[in-house]
């Protein structure tokens, strides 16, 4: 029996994270003034890579 075409992972193009995992958004939210040592890590604003 031959797989089916949409379980290969060879040639495909990778598309790019919209939005970054919590301990960038940590950085990135305290480089812009927006979060403090102490604040909740839970129910961060969704950031975009820059």
């Amino acid at each position: 029996m031959s797989q089916h075409p949409s379980f290969g992972s060879g040639g495909k193009i990778i598309a790019k994270k919209s939005v970054l995992p919590r301990f960038d958004r940590i950085q990135l939210l305290k480089r812009k003034g927006k979060w403090k040592e102490g604040d909740s890590v839970f129910g961060l604003p969704k950031t975009k890579p820059e």
